[in-house]
């Protein structure tokens, strides 16, 4: 048999993502973050408008630590859709395509989001 010599892909272990690629990939995965809470949202609803009894389980439901976690990360990922959005629209204009103004804004969406997260609580 011939031995082949030709250079093999980089896999994930070998390549190191860039941090617009990192940010891009939690700016996806806070959109489904945001499409199942808003499913969480709306069954929430639907247990207030059951009456009384499905309300004091939701309330149980809501006050447990693992949940409270779970609301704050639902509101930072609303945040860093919503800073990451903005990103997306000044690209659309033209601006920032320089690597360090990339990266820059990428560590200013992170501070924002976690700035506004923090305000909003």
């Amino acid at each position: 048999m011939t031995q082949n010599n030709r250079p093999l892909s980089p896999h994930l272990q070998v390549y190191k993502l860039p941090l617009t690629g990192i940010i891009s990939i939690t700016h996806r995965m806070t959109g489904v973050i945001l499409a199942l809470g808003l499913i969480g949202y709306v069954f929430s609803f639907y247990c207030i408008l059951q009456g009384n009894e499905p309300y004091l389980a939701l309330q149980s439901f809501l006050n447990s630590t693992l949940i409270s976690i779970a609301v704050w990360l639902f509101v930072y990922a609303l945040f860093f859709h919503l800073c990451h959005g903005i990103r997306h629209l000044i690209w659309d204009v033209g601006k920032s395509f320089d690597r360090d103004d990339m990266d820059r804004n990428a560590m200013i969406e992170l501070a924002v989001s976690l700035v506004l997260t923090l305000i909003f609580y």
